[in-house]
């Protein structure tokens, strides 16, 4: 495990010397848009390892993506090799449509202690609720960034992460979200304590998110990418490209449906995924990822 090589990966060619913010910030934003959070290794019948050193092969080597417990594992390397102190938190991620949080965490995303106050760090979260920058925890206090406004609000213990929406433009608005999603104002994201984590409390949630039938990540193949304007995802054979705040504080949106022989193009065209077996897309589920 090379951090040049990694740098090369993600086309960082920054000053790495200090752990600072602005260096963190950097790095963070190279790797979110060269990194897809994407789940195809399940739909290509390959495990996910929570293995440092496999997960390393695949970003870096295979120039792969991963989800949340691959990308934000291997950033807290990359920030500890870099002299950061970093640790590991575990989130339970809001789903909208039951109005609810899990019961077990299933969610990886790192807390940096830098200067005295503390960061949340989180380059796996994937689509259009995905950070663009390291985020300061304090709570109710609006931080703004591209993809929108994100923000925390503590009670008791216990961390909320929530982004307020801005409208959207969809150009073939026959393929648009539900009305009550559309109508929404301000989305729950995650809740998270401040208790430190070991990746071996993952182990559960790594095996039920790609083994569960009722799994987002076995019912629907995701892969997205940000952009340095705003996201392209592919679900299922939907591909959504989202240029953020195009208009005052509006989002376009564009959606197209592929077919099946645009699938690999498209992976190898917009995400940089070449895979090594058959991909079999899927979009089973109702669950809105927007």
């Amino acid at each position: 495990m090379d951090i040049k090589e990694y740098f090369a990966r993600i086309s960082y060619r920054g000053s790495h010397n200090k752990p600072d913010l602005a260096t963190m910030s950097d790095i963070f934003q190279h790797h979110i848009q060269a990194v897809p959070f994407e789940n195809l290794s399940i739909h290509c019948g390959e495990g996910i390892e929570l293995n440092l050193e496999a997960t390393y092969n695949k970003i870096v080597r295979k120039k792969r993506g991963g989800w949340c417990m691959e990308n934000n594992y291997l950033l807290s390397w990359v920030l500890k090799t870099l002299g950061y102190d970093v640790i590991l938190l575990g989130a339970k991620v809001y789903v909208p449509e039951l109005d609810a949080y899990p019961d077990e965490i299933d969610h990886l995303l790192l807390q940096v202690e830098l200067d005295g106050k503390s960061y949340i760090v989180d380059g796996g979260f994937g689509m259009a609720y995905q950070l663009w920058q390291p985020m300061e925890l304090i709570s109710g206090t609006d931080q703004p960034q591209t993809p929108g406004v994100f923000r925390f609000q503590e009670e008791s213990g216990t961390w909320y992460l929530e982004k307020v929406k801005r409208k959207q433009c969809v150009l073939n608005s026959g393929t648009s979200t539900s009305q009550n999603l559309e109508n929404e104002v301000c989305r729950r994201i995650y809740l998270f304590t401040l208790q430190p984590r070991d990746i071996e409390e993952f182990r559960g949630c790594n095996a039920h998110l790609q083994t569960a039938p009722d799994s987002l990540f076995v019912t629907k193949s995701i892969c997205s990418l940000q952009t340095a304007d705003g996201i392209r995802a592919l679900v299922g054979w939907k591909l959504t490209e989202i240029k953020y705040n195009y208009r005052d504080n509006m989002d376009l949106v564009e959606i197209r449906f592929l077919a099946d022989e645009e699938i690999e193009k498209t992976l190898k065209e917009k995400f940089n995924i070449t895979l090594d077996k058959k991909f079999v897309p899927v979009n089973t589920s109702r669950l809105s990822l927007f």
